[in-house]
């Protein structure tokens, strides 16, 4: 163990002794409270974005730069599983200074990647976003929301950070209260910069391109402060006990490559069916977006208890406490499949009503509910991945989601939706239902791998 500096020696959280249940909660549910905001926030963005003049075209338009948007978080992965794996992991082995170096590393790497692909995406959106299908008004609009958004990459990167490196270090109720803040306040900047209330500028669909890189740039700023005080469970400080070092900071990405392989197949095969989708129409596209956040709705509750499960996977492996660990990640898995399954429950009887309050257009709202009930099928099955992959995450073992996503990305996803829609001629529906099975079948397999263990002795 590492000497503790004199002002950071106060009891610090331990989740690994206790209800296995509770730790879970403790853990998970401030990250899954926090995580659900920042959803509604999205759904918020959508609703208040159909209001403008254009409904749907500018639904469609946030769609678009949305998936491409998803590509380029996808390289966040490069970094996120090994600072995950690696904070959490050296809090459980009470390694304090190693946790700091380890924040203050991950912090700059996301910086700096965040502003390389901020840059690219600010040059390339029109180009990428006219070549996943949108034209016109759709891409204009587009173009517009899509370089703000980039130029604050960088500081999207790393305020996801500082909420897991609160979580990393025990701290999930601080992180919640700083992303329910940020959540508040991107939510009421929303109507007053895209339709100028209270003598805002009125900036149309850029305004919330605005709100969003504000409230970020303002979540960061305070949660550095927040690390450079007494209040978290680890400090940070100027110069820290141990130095950066370039060796440690590549492990960190050699930990999160095939995380990030997986992640950016996953969201590169997202591109290739939203380019299939995009010939059926702009009412399509926008109900497919819609239907996509409110899906995500359903899979940020378990990303946000995934995440905080991660955390606590990490402090019981490091604490040599194999067999609590492998408890607390059956249960977790189980979580996962009950309440995917009452939020599908929900999505499939409310589907109508649901799309009702973004369209007026009866057929826009047809298309939408026929998405959202097809796949509130595959929620329970998502709802095990998820949990699965936020395990191996945790140990910093990526390898194995990355050759799952793959399979159900392009495997079961892309060249099935492919053959039906180009070589069979099959109706759009076929699209939604070869989603929502082919995540059925993924989860099985990866189940099936889970249970061999591997994950319980992986060192990092």
């Amino acid at each position: 163990m590492s000497d503790i500096p004199e002002e950071n020696k106060k009891k610090r959280a331990d989740y690994t002794e206790g209800s296995i249940i509770g730790s879970i909660m403790k853990m998970g549910l401030p990250s899954m409270f926090g995580f659900l905001i920042h959803h509604l926030y999205g759904i918020v963005d959508i609703y208040w974005v159909s209001n403008l003049p254009d409904r749907e075209g500018s639904v469609a338009a946030i769609t678009f730069v949305g998936n491409i948007l998803w590509v380029m978080f996808s390289f966040n992965q490069l970094i996120g599983p090994g600072s995950v794996a690696i904070i959490s992991r050296r809090y459980g082995e009470k390694q304090y200074d190693h946790v700091e170096k380890a924040i203050k590393e991950t912090l700059i790497l996301k910086l700096v990647l965040g502003a390389i692909f901020g840059i690219i995406g600010f040059l390339l959106v029109e180009d990428m976003t006219y070549l996943i299908g949108a034209r016109d008004e759709t891409l204009a609009l587009g173009v517009q929301y899509g370089r703000i958004i980039f130029l604050g990459l960088p500081v999207m990167y790393a305020t996801y950070s500082i909420f897991t490196a609160m979580r990393g270090v025990a701290n999930p109720n601080m992180a919640f209260i700083l992303m329910l803040v940020s959540n508040l306040l991107n939510m009421a900047l929303d109507p007053l910069l895209i339709f100028g209330y209270l003598g805002f500028p009125k900036l149309g669909i850029a305004g919330a391109a605005y709100a969003s890189v504000i409230s970020y740039t303002l979540t960061f700023t305070v949660g550095v402060a927040l690390f450079y005080t007494n209040v978290t469970n680890v400090r940070l400080h100027l110069r820290g006990r141990k130095r950066i070092s370039l060796d440690t900071m590549m492990k960190i990405v050699k930990i999160g490559i095939p995380a990030w392989l997986g992640d950016i197949s996953f969201s590169g095969a997202r591109l290739v069916i939203m380019r299939i989708v995009a010939p059926f129409g702009t009412a399509v596209v926008a109900a497919y977006g819609v239907s996509n956040q409110i899906t995500g709705f359903g899979i940020m509750v378990l990303v946000g208890i995934g995440l905080g499960l991660s955390s606590l996977i990490g402090h019981n492996i490091g604490a040599e406490k194999h067999k609590r660990a492998k408890k607390t990640a059956d249960q977790a898995v189980l979580l996962g499949i009950g309440i995917m399954t009452l939020i599908g429950l929900i999505t499939w009887l409310g589907s109508r009503l649901i799309m009702g309050v973004f369209f007026d257009s009866p057929d826009t709202i047809g298309i939408g509910s026929t998405i959202l009930s097809i796949f509130a099928v595959g929620f329970p099955f998502i709802g095990a991945f998820l949990m699965m992959e936020m395990i191996h995450q945790g140990v910093g073992l990526n390898t194995p989601t990355m050759i799952f996503n793959i399979i159900y990305s392009w495997v079961l996803e892309v060249i099935p939706i492919l053959l039906f829609t180009t070589y069979f001629n099959w109706s759009i529906t076929a699209i939604w239902w070869t989603i929502s099975l082919a995540g059925a079948v993924t989860s099985f397999a990866f189940y099936v791998y889970y249970q061999r263990g591997r994950w319980l002795t992986h060192k990092v």
